[in-house]
């Protein structure tokens, strides 16, 4: 049985019992800017539109050699009968019973309204230890200004301003004084100290595409077009109601990543923005959503490509695919809401056919002929636990080594007569070797240099995974030719 935990970014071990500060505020006053700055990332999508951040954001900074978790949560307006206000102020609701510290974020440019003071009622209800981050001070005028929010009646109040990182610091002292430092806490930075001070390309949990070290997490991305159910799969298969779901598409604009730990791997979820064409996106949060979708899926191991079952395969879901493919991720297609069309269907329609339409979905996604494909309803959460089963193994196939001396006693079995290649477009395969893994790749070495025929490179596809699998992910080929007279 897969068991859960709450995710941190990055990832490390141990990170899970560091002390939790949850930023929090009205829409549109800097709170993501803040977390950025402390994390030293751009996880948090920033904006000038209100009600960017919907969904919490974790992860971690370092002050005065202790280090915390950090939540970023979305702008809390309370008593917003709107769908996704309610369902933000719910996601924030989690993050202030989970925190050890409270910083509410306010901008100084705005005047105080009932809404701030509600939210601060809420704060100081919860009896932990709450700071007042009057933000965008810039100048003496401005902080001059700053003091009319100690009117909401909290002590701790510091001028600042995430953009420009002025006034952090003293913030940051102050959290560390009212978040004792345990003496476990303290001995287990003590020790993680020389793992921190590595190289980038080396720390635990990182994986770098053509590199093989021991891997501690598989990252998974969550991609399909908007509301094809990629935040409600996250949720199920972590068991939490991590991401925000509604009927609207476009509810999902930073990514949300939860770790499921199944059978002794960790599996990191990512749900990520719906991606959808350029001339579709219109509000700036939008584009930069599709932008970090992107970005997210071209870090992760494996990619589960959503598909709404209900309107079958589209243009934009091979387009999203072929982003998957392109960069070298494993693939497993999950045809989503199949109950919709099968035992839950309310149009007097027959139940559609499984075949049928795994038929016309290999047929639209051709080139993603090597993954599988998975019918569930993550709504009902049936077929889950085949969606961890595959994931997982994968991943493995996806870093699967095959020895030179396998390959080319691979090579003298095959039958390149049957390749359906011009004879102009055929070359002479010396020998073979895989180069890398993540994806595999192959370096050929051939007598002349020439780019392989699409058709003679699908051939030899086939056959490696005929004799060595490569279940789920793309094997990609590099041809090298061997210059026999320089050789003499």
């Amino acid at each position: 049985m897969p068991t859960y935990r709450r995710s941190v970014v990055p990832a490390r071990a141990g990170a899970e019992a560091l002390p939790l500060v949850a930023i929090v505020g009205r829409p549109n006053v800097g709170k993501s800017t803040l977390f950025n700055r402390l994390t030293g990332s751009r996880r948090s999508i920033v904006g000038d539109e209100p009600g960017i951040t919907r969904d919490r954001i974790y992860g971690e900074y370092e002050w005065a050699g202790r280090h915390f978790r950090l939540v970023d949560t979305g702008g809390i307006v309370p008593d917003d009968p709107e769908l996704i206000p309610t369902e933000i102020y719910n996601q924030a609701k989690v993050a202030l019973a989970d925190a050890d510290a409270l910083v509410l974020v306010v901008d100084a440019r705005t005047e105080l309204a009932s809404p701030d003071y509600d939210l601060v009622k809420l704060l100081i209800r919860g009896g932990k230890p709450v700071f007042l981050a009057v933000n965008k001070v810039e100048g003496e005028a401005m902080a001059l200004a700053a003091e009319n929010f100690r009117r909401l009646g909290i002590r701790s109040v510091f001028p600042i301003s995430a953009e420009h990182a002025l006034g952090i610091g003293d913030l940051l002292d102050a959290i560390s004084d009212a978040i004792p430092a345990p003496a476990e806490t303290e001995a287990q930075a003590a020790a993680e100290a020389p793992a921190e001070s590595e190289s980038e390309d080396q720390a635990p949990g990182l994986h770098r595409t053509h590199g093989e070290f021991e891997q501690h997490e598989t990252s998974i991305a969550i991609i399909g077009r908007p509301n094809v159910g990629k935040s409600t799969l996250l949720n199920a298969l972590t068991g939490t109601s991590r991401a925000i779901v509604s009927p609207i598409a476009g509810t999902t604009r930073d990514a949300v990543d939860e770790v499921v730990e199944f059978e002794g791997s960790q599996l990191r979820f990512v749900d990520t923005a719906g991606i959808r064409r350029k001339g579709k996106t219109h509000l700036m949060a939008e584009k930069l959503s599709v932008v970090m979708a992107r970005r997210h899926l071209e870090a992760a191991d494996v990619a589960l490509l959503v598909i709404d079952a209900t309107e079958g395969v589209t243009a934009s879901d091979a387009t999203i695919g072929g982003y998957a493919h392109e960069s070298g991720r494993s693939v497993i297609i999950i045809v989503n809401k199949w109950d919709a069309v099968t035992t839950g269907r309310t149009d007097g329609k027959p139940p559609a056919d499984r075949e049928i339409f795994e038929k016309q979905l290999r047929s639209a996604l051709k080139y993603l002929s090597y993954a599988p494909v998975i019918f569930l309803s993550a709504l009902e959460g049936t077929g889950l636990g085949r969606v961890l089963n595959e994931v997982k193994a994968v991943a493995a196939e996806r870093r699967k080594r095959v020895t030179t001396g396998q390959m080319n006693r691979f090579l003298d079995k095959i039958d390149f007569q049957r390749a359906p290649v011009p004879m102009a477009k055929r070359v002479r395969i010396f020998y073979m070797t895989q180069a890398a893994v993540a994806p595999p790749t192959f370096v050929l070495f051939t007598d002349r240099d020439v780019k392989l025929h699409f058709a003679f490179e699908r051939f030899l596809e086939n056959q490696i995974r005929e004799a060595f699998g490569f279940k789920g992910t793309p094997i990609w080929f590099k041809v090298k030719p061997r210059n026999e007279k320089k050789d003499e």
